[in-house]
């Protein structure tokens, strides 16, 4: 790990306070050399841990700014380093300046993610609660921050700690029975103690790997296609669910020829709606490439809006129906039937009837998206269609791909154990098994990944953190 003092802004500009964190083996006597105390004949260095000091900060006889100085002490602060954290007014000027006095004192700008990468090789936390550090600054509901809090606490890493200490019992168990494999009368290890413990593994793994799919959704967003023909309302839609003018909306058939994507929280839930270019016959090549897209991005959606025009809903469902609905299995379909206010009562029942003989037990609504009628009621069937259970800050749900990939080898290679127990193999066999499934369960807490993954994962932070 690199021995140098690192110093860094650790807050967005704009604000009335701005905050500066320093950190390594010469904080101290660094922060020290252009702060001074208010209080007369004490320094920085006299101070205790965990206080506040009031004090300006000053280069040479020209006075900065008047500061708050946080002082910390190596192993506890948040990097295990020596630490100080310098608060001053949030002028931009104010920030460069006494960044760059620290830089003249023997600092250096810390790089993205340096700060929890260094709490990570101190020990203060494993990796994957280093990563749920940048997953709580990016939450953005109440469930993304249970979650993000919930690992950054620990509650991921104790999950992985017990499937370690049970998979280090089963191997201590294996290494008995080969221990004494030449005397056949002692008998260390139960077979059948060793299946119901791997049985247990197996089920505690694919519990983990099966919650990455709601996991995913929470911290990512529900993926919501909004299909159908030219002109049916879809961009209006768009932009009304996220109350502001996303895509442009025209009367002129094929305005959107891509495909346009954005995210909103309804109802504690974060939606990724997928506006897609409408469905038709063209001969245009642009918009025929935004066709082929819209499949594309149907294909990863989870819930499916299929916009209708009311006023011309069979000949639009008897058109498309072939290329969509086979393209829906496993997915949650809504036909949203837009310009209902130009609709009469009796014609809205030959729209159900349609829609009823063309998919049988069809979800239905009626809206209109230019006059938001109705589009409330389309946002709690959003919220329902969605299905996410109540999140606490003690549910354990995986909702990291590199977590997720480690976690399927886990279950792969206990899946060979149980494979290697039930067909009697040698002790060995199953010995060697049950380490590479270790190896990938000590991979998410940090324990043998390699520098390159540790460069991928904090590149991604933002600086000051």
């Amino acid at each position: 790990m690199n021995q140098d003092t690192i110093c860094a802004i650790a807050t967005a500009q704009g604000g009335a306070i701005g905050s500066i964190r320093v950190s390594g083996a010469d904080a101290i006597r660094i922060t020290s050399r252009i702060f001074t105390p208010a209080k007369s004949g004490k320094t920085l260095a006299d101070c205790k841990p965990y206080t506040l000091t009031f004090g300006k900060i000053h280069d040479g006889e020209e006075i900065i700014d008047e500061v708050l100085v946080s002082l910390f002490r190596a192993p506890h602060s948040y990097t295990g380093e020596d630490s100080t954290e310098i608060t001053c007014h949030g002028s931009s000027y104010i920030l460069q300046q006494v960044l760059q006095l620290l830089i003249k004192h023997g600092c250096r700008l810390a790089g993205p993610g340096e700060y929890t990468q260094r709490a990570f090789l101190n020990g203060k936390m494993d990796l994957s609660q280093a990563e749920a550090v940048a997953d709580l600054i990016a939450s953005s509901s109440a469930a993304t921050h249970r979650l993000a809090m919930s690992q950054m606490r620990g509650g991921f890493s104790k999950e992985l700690t017990e499937l370690r200490n049970q998979l280090l019992h089963f191997t201590s168990l294996i290494e008995l029975e080969l221990d004494f494999s030449d005397h056949e009368e002692l008998e260390f290890a139960d077979r059948t103690e060793l299946c119901r413990l791997a049985d247990h593994i197996e089920g505690v793994i694919s519990r983990l790997v099966h919650s990455f799919s709601v996991g995913n959704a929470i911290k990512n967003g529900v993926p919501v296609a909004i299909i159908g023909e030219t002109n049916a309302g879809k961009s209006t839609l768009l932009n009304v669910l996220l109350n502001e003018d996303k895509a442009i909306v025209s009367d002129i058939h094929g305005t959107t020829r891509d495909v346009i994507e954005d995210t909103t929280n309804i109802g504690g839930i974060t939606f990724r709606f997928i506006d897609t270019a409408g469905i038709r016959e063209t001969n245009d090549t642009i918009e025929s490439l935004g066709i082929e897209r819209t499949f594309q991005k149907l294909e990863q959606a989870e819930i499916v809006l299929w916009m209708i025009d009311a006023t011309d809903a069979a000949s639009q469902m008897n058109q498309l129906s072939g290329q969509i609905l086979p393209r829906l299995e496993r997915k949650h379909l809504i036909l949203v039937f837009n310009k209902a206010d130009l609709l009469g009562t009796a014609h809205s029942g030959e729209v159900l009837s349609a829609a009823s003989s063309i998919i049988p037990d069809a979800e239905c609504i009626f809206i209109s998206a230019k006059k938001r009628q109705n589009t409330d009621v389309l946002q709690k069937k959003l919220i329902a269609a969605a299905n996410l259970p109540t999140i606490t800050q003690n549910d354990v749900i995986v909702t990291n791909a590199r977590h997720y990939e480690a976690l399927t080898h886990a279950l792969e290679a206990i899946g060979r154990v149980q494979q290697g127990l039930a067909n009697n193999l040698s002790g060995d066999f199953v010995a060697q098994d049950i380490r590479e499934c270790i190896f990938h369960l000590s991979d998410i807490a940090g324990e043998v990944t390699n520098d390159m993954v540790l460069q991928n994962i904090f590149q991604h932070f933002c600086v000051g953190k």
